[in-house]
């Protein structure tokens, strides 16, 4: 495998979907790949994994969380980073997870307002320092038109149903979903002209890191399938950009 021209960045990278679409972008895509989350010890587990299973790939990690005080020191360490520091970012996506479920009498404002800040604030700042990068890497707030059709990167936000529609007890969640789909719907109206390409990707169904019987059959999405969508979606041009996309199981009901 040769070495990396390019790099993405993930964070909410676990060991099912995060791995997998890791693995396709290392592999597939032929990029370096810096891997975020909050458990350090499991985070540098997936990393091991991760180097194993793609002779050569590039796999870094980065312990953080979603508050902007720890997404700017990370992206700077990433930025800094020997084998990181040369390679423009491509690709970034936040794919966290983040649930929260309770009677909506018995939600405090204070849990409301946690829940939001852990998610959609952590949303608005992780899409604020990739583009940073991407615009310090490729000349600033240029646009498309100065640069003869030069594409800066990819922002993807993995979402749920969550973000269209919300149940009881989900007022919390559904918040914070809603408000991640309206801040790629924000970057991609004002940004997209500028080369900085922005998609939330909802995604509905079980997701498991294997080739089995029900990836095949359709009843649950494999997460290297995840990862190829990504990778196209980070591969498109500016004549043609995704902006939303509905994922879900052949079987998923809908």
């Amino acid at each position: 495998m040769s070495a990396p021209k390019t790099l993405a960045i993930i964070i909410g990278a676990g060991p099912t979907s995060g791995a997998g679409v890791a693995r396709v972008l290392a592999r597939d895509g032929g990029m370096a790949v810096a891997l975020l989350a909050r458990n350090q010890s499991n985070l540098e587990k997936l990393r091991d994994d991760l180097r194993k299973s793609v002779q050569g790939g590039v796999f870094h990690s980065f312990p953080s969380d979603t508050s902007p005080s720890s997404l700017s020191k990370t992206f700077k360490d990433i930025s800094q980073h020997p084998e990181l520091k040369d390679l423009k970012l491509r690709l970034a996506i936040f794919h966290v997870k983040h649930s929260s479920k309770e009677p909506f009498m018995q939600t405090s404002p204070e849990s409301y307002g946690e829940s939001l800040q852990v998610y959609a604030v952590g949303a608005f700042a992780f899409a604020q320092e990739a583009m940073k990068m991407m615009y310090a890497q490729n000349g600033g707030e240029t646009t498309l038109a100065d640069t003869k059709g030069e594409k800066k990167g990819t922002i993807i936000f993995t979402g749920t149903l969550g973000a269209l529609r919300t149940n009881p007890e989900f007022a919390a969640y559904g918040s914070g979903r809603a408000s991640a789909r309206s801040i790629a719907q924000a970057i991609a109206k004002e940004h997209s002209k500028n080369g900085i390409h922005c998609a939330h990707a909802i995604a509905n169904g079980g997701i498991t890191d294997e080739d089995n019987e029900d990836t095949r059959n359709g009843k649950k999405m494999s997460a290297e399938a995840v990862g190829k969508t990504y990778l196209y979606l980070g591969q498109q041009e500016p004549a043609l950009w995704t902006h939303e996309l509905d994922l879900r199981p052949a079987q998923e009901k809908f």
